[in-house]
């Protein structure tokens, strides 16, 4: 039987569907990451004698964070992490690739460097990545950077689901020889090249390349910097920065540091203004963060840098942009890592999460200022150093230091509550040993993993 539909009821039907706007396009993703890069070095987040003004802008733009943190305090795992969704002791990437002999000044030859840590491990094959996942959902995929989560073919970005890659894949180079230690590092595809040129500007040059070559089509680009990583470099005299960016910190004793994160700011203007030049700018989710924290004492009001588990180690700047969907202006102290990023951008694309455990959620609405981070826990291991959060306390073990602190009242973790607050240290103890139970009963991964 037919069911009549009377004039009225289709006259309201069909202006209700005119009335709702077009379907839009997926948007464009670009993740820029920088290389050690600390808490406080940008104009944006409290060293006003950085010059960075288009990163600085995204944040203008769109929202900085107060309060997001990577998965661990140094390159690779933190970056696995970023790839996967999952704590690196899930997806079993848990500690550096690296080979360190060059510590001792040992210059590696082709043949003993294809046998070497550098060259054989990676990132389990098993693991899904964000380019898988974007790739799905119909992205053109790139990475453009520092990969390090692999060398060998099979780890390599064209294999784990992104169509372009330029970069390299171990943990650091030279600017200019873009060599680590002596052995050339540099790739295209799968293939490792050689060509002349400062890395920052060899990866602005290339991410231009691949946004142009999209067209109208969605891309996801991954673009990890190396600066302001210091270079992996025998000869620490040799030149690593061009002397127009040297020549605006003059008499500055971090002078080489600064110039390095005013040329990635350079190359992130260029990168925005083409997005822009192509009318995209609307369609255009941009997120900057850093791998881990700085160096030395380069993070501002946190304690600790690289590789501790103190706060400086791994609290770093997340700024995101985009226009008519993120408000301008907007600081946040919501608490977030690097865990909500493979959901975010998944969810952004319109597309399904792989059916794998992740450790993190959709952040979108809580960039959007609709909503409170659901993330109220976080757990870090590094080797022996082990490190709990939850709510405003932080409980640390480790070589360097140990205790409890309040971070609401205490980020800098001067005041050690241990020993008056017995009861909650025992508590955050707690908490990460059950995290580590269920790491420890995750489905096992490789490379560094005994199964």
């Amino acid at each position: 039987m037919v069911r009549m539909i009377d004039r009225r009821q289709w006259l309201a039907s069909a202006a209700s569907a005119l009335a709702a706007p077009a379907q839009t396009r997926k948007p464009n993703i670009i993740f820029i990451l920088a290389d050690d890069l600390g808490y406080a070095d940008l104009g944006c987040t409290g060293d006003a004698t950085v010059k960075s003004p288009n990163i600085d802008g995204i944040a203008r733009d769109g929202v900085r964070f107060t309060d997001f943190t990577v998965c661990w305090p140094a390159c690779t795992p933190s970056r696995s992490a970023i790839l996967t969704g999952r704590y690196p002791q899930r997806n079993g990437l848990y500690d550096m690739i690296r080979n360190n002999e060059v510590n001792w000044k040992f210059q590696f030859t082709e043949e003993n460097y294809a046998t070497s840590p550098e060259m054989t491990l990676g990132l389990d094959t098993r693991e899904t990545t964000i380019g898988q996942v974007m790739k799905s959902a119909g992205y053109r995929t790139g990475v453009i950077g520092k990969w390090d989560s692999g060398r060998a073919r099979r780890f390599l970005p064209l294999q784990r689901g992104f169509d372009f890659f330029y970069g390299f894949a171990n943990t650091g180079i030279d600017y200019y020889t873009h060599a680590r230690y002596g052995v050339p590092s540099m790739f295209r595809g799968n293939d490792r090249i050689q060509e002349p040129g400062h890395a920052t500007d060899l990866f602005q040059r290339e991410a231009l390349r691949f946004i142009r070559e999209a067209g109208s089509n969605p891309y996801f680009l991954y673009l990890p910097f190396n600066a302001p990583h210091g270079a992996s470099t025998f000869d620490k005299s040799a030149q690593q920065e061009e002397p127009k960016y040297m020549a605006m910190y003059k008499d500055d004793r971090r002078a080489l540091y600064k110039a390095w994160i005013s040329h990635l700011d350079d190359a992130v203007g260029a990168i925005l203004a083409e997005v822009r030049a192509r009318g995209q700018e609307n369609d255009t989710l941009v997120m900057f963060s850093s791998d881990n924290g700085g160096t030395g004492k380069k993070n501002g009001p946190l304690r600790g840098g690289k590789s501790s588990l103190w706060e400086g180690g791994y609290r770093v700047p997340l700024l995101a942009r985009w226009p008519g969907q993120i408000p301008k202006g907007q600081v946040t102290n919501e608490f977030a890592t690097t865990l909500e990023l493979l959901p975010t951008f998944a969810k952004a694309a319109g597309t399904t999460l792989p059916k794998v455990k992740l450790d993190g959620f959709d952040l979108m609405p809580v960039l959007q200022g609709k909503a409170k981070s659901p993330r109220t826990e976080m757990f870090w291991q590094k080797q022996g150093d082990k490190a709990a959060r939850s709510g405003r306390w932080k409980w640390l073990d480790s070589g360097g230091g140990k205790g409890l602190f309040d971070l609401s009242a205490d980020p800098g973790e001067t005041a050690d509550l241990s020993s008056s607050k017995p009861e909650v240290a025992a508590m955050m103890q707690g908490k990460w040993q059950a995290w580590r139970k269920e790491m420890d009963a995750s489905e096992p991964r490789g490379p560094f993993r005994d199964y």
